[in-house]
Parts: C-alpha cells; sequence; structure tokens
C-alpha cells in the first residue's frame, strides 16, 4: 500500500471532525426538544465510517444502519438538507418525512439508511449483483453492526455473493454491544470476522478506531471486488460512547448495561485525537492546520442547524406522496 496523501489524511480529518461534531449537536438538540423522532449517534466511530468511504468514489454504493449520519456524511452527504431532515423539514433529503434513520442521496450512491437491523446486507448484495450486471465497475459496500451478524439476512447475503463473485464489501463495526445487549452475550464467535471462513471469502479484523489502517484495507477490498474476485468481510474493532439512542437513561434509569471503566477505557482510544497525536508528532500537520479544520466544521455545522430551524415544515396535504421513487 502506497504512503496516504497528506491531502488524503487532511481530507479524512476534516470527515471525522464533522461527523463527531454533527453528532454531538445533535445529541444537544435532541435532549432540548427540537429534534422529533429517535437518534441514534455514532460519537467514537468516525474512523469506520470515514476510512471506508474514502476508499471510494461517488459512483459507489453504500447501505447504511440506523446509526448512519456518519456514514452518509463520509459518503458526501450534504450537511443543510441532513440536518433539515432531522429537524422534519420540507428542504431535507426526504422532504421531512424519512427523519434520522431513513436518508438516502441515489445520486452519490447512498443507498439509504434503514432503521430494520440487517436489512441492508440484501440491498448491498443486490447493488453488487446489478453492478457485475452492468459491468459498471461499481462497488457496494454494506455497513452494518456486530448484532446484525445473527440475523439471517447476513448469512444469506454473504453466500450469494461469494457464489457469484460479486463486487461487495461488508463492514462491520462491531461496537460490542447490540442495541442494550452485550455481543459476547448472544454471539457464538468472538470474532465476527471467522464466520467468513464458512462463506470462502477473506475475513479481516483491523482497528476500526485507526482511520488509515480502515482506509487502507478498504482499499485493498474495493481492489479485489473491482477485479472480479469477490467480497470481502472487513470486521472494525469500535465502540460507541453513547447509548443506543440518545435519551436511553429517561427509560433505562440507573441502570446500565456498560461497565463505566470500559467506556473511559475506549475513549483514550478516540479516533481524533491518536490521529493528532500522531500526525503532529510526526511532523506531518501543525496543531494549528488542525484547529483551523475544527473550527471550519463547527462553522458550517451551525449553518445547517440554523438552515434546518429557518425551513419550512412540510405540509400535511403532502403525506401521502413520493411513496415510490422510479430510481
Amino acid at each position: 500500500m502506497a504512503e496516504v496523501s497528506k491531502e488524503k489524511l487532511l481530507k479524512m480529518y476534516r470527515t471525522m471532525q464533522t461527523i463527531r461534531q454533527f453528532e454531538e449537536r445533535l445529541r444537544d438538540l435532541f435532549k432540548e426538544g427540537k429534534v422529533p423522532g429517535f437518534v441514534h449517534v455514532s460519537i467514537g466511530e468516525e474512523a469506520s465510517a470515514t476510512g471506508v468511504c474514502a476508499a471510494l468514489t461517488d459512483t459507489d454504493y453504500i447501505t447504511s444502519t440506523h446509526r448512519g449520519h456518519g456514514h452518509l456524511l463520509a459518503k458526501g452527504g450534504k450537511l443543510k438538507p441532513m440536518m433539515a431532515e432531522l429537524f422534519g423539514r420540507k428542504t431535507g433529503y426526504c422532504k421531512g418525512k424519512g427523519g434520522s434513520m431513513h436518508i438516502a442521496d441515489f445520486s452519490i450512491g447512498i443507498l439509504g439508511a434503514n432503521g430494520i437491523v440487517g436489512a441492508g446486507l440484501p440491498i448491498a448484495t443486490g447493488a453488487g449483483l446489478a453492478a457485475k450486471m452492468k459491468k459498471s465497475g461499481q462497488v457496494a459496500v454494506c455497513f452494518f453492526g456486530d448484532g446484525a451478524s445473527n440475523e439471517g439476512t447476513f448469512h444469506e447475503s454473504l453466500n450469494i455473493a461469494s457464489a457469484w463473485k460479486l463486487p461487495v464489501v461488508y463492514v462491520c463495526e462491531n461496537n460490542l454491544y447490540g442495541e442494550f445487549t452485550a455481543g459476547k452475550d448472544v454471539t457464538s464467535v468472538k470474532d465476527i470476522a471467522d464466520r467468513a471462513r464458512g462463506h470462502d471469502m477473506p475475513g479481516v479484523i483491523i482497528n476500526g478506531n485507526d482511520v488509515v489502517e480502515v482506509y487502507e484495507t478498504t482499499s485493498e477490498a474495493v481492489a479485489r471486488a473491482r477485479r472480479g474476485e469477490g467480497p470481502t468481510l472487513i470486521e472494525c474493532k469500535t465502540y460507541r460512547w453513547e447509548g443506543h439512542v440518545v435519551g436511553e437513561e429517561g427509560f433505562l434509569g440507573k441502570k446500565s448495561y456498560r461497565p463505566a471503566d470500559e467506556i473511559e477505557e475506549w475513549k483514550k482510544r478516540c479516533p481524533l485525537i491518536t490521529f493528532e497525536s500522531r500526525f503532529t508528532a510526526s511532523g506531518m500537520f501543525t496543531k494549528a492546520e488542525l484547529e483551523a479544520i475544527k473550527a471550519e466544521a463547527s462553522r458550517d455545522i451551525a449553518e445547517a442547524v440554523q438552515y434546518a430551524i429557518d425551513s419550512p415544515l412540510p405540509a400535511p396535504e403532502e403525506a401521502m406522496e413520493d411513496m415510490f421513487s422510479a430510481a
């Protein structure tokens, strides 16, 4: 793997900063009662979304999960229509009708976030089949969590993708918990990547908090897929700092399904701080350069929030429009 350029590294850092600040701002807005519905944030998991999507082109596909804001931003989703969608506004990606878990933008290959665990796996597999039949050279990436690997759609999708050598990369973001349940209590294997062997494809375990390792591993899997050699399963070991859903303490009370020391330990592996330490120590970047990117992301997000607040709500008579898409 060739050395990653400074330009590429800066772009990935900017994406991680944007995701982190977007999610933190959204969490706070939800707690202030300004965002309807449910919100699942991915604070702590920025490197996996960023590193994977940095290895893709605009014409490649991704499918996402209920925790998908980071995936969408990394693939090129725009802040203003995303924030407007979360506010339920007409200027949102889905005209305010989809909310947090259903944002899509077919023009840049985002086939949709999804509120159903494991539902993106067959969609990405189908996109890979279409790309192979069209000989378009496109690759489909499927993001899913460790809990989804226990669903039937996981095995069905990996089986047919391997049998037909489809250009798909399956990316498991293993954050140790499926909703409120520890993976070790309900999963038969320690490492999800081990399940690749049963479907005769490469299974790779990586540090999901290291954006460079994620980018390099995904680039190899994408190149393999474009060569017609079939799918790869990548397991990113990572962790979500927040609960399954923002505000869960309201119904869980003081009970916690995650040890406090476990959370603190993972915060020490913050993808952004480790990136900053690594590349300022090496002389690749100055602290001033990185601070400027933080400030830029903060300004962009503030503008997106104001855009959402100023946007109109959809009219009630529009509720039955846009039920089907020709895309």
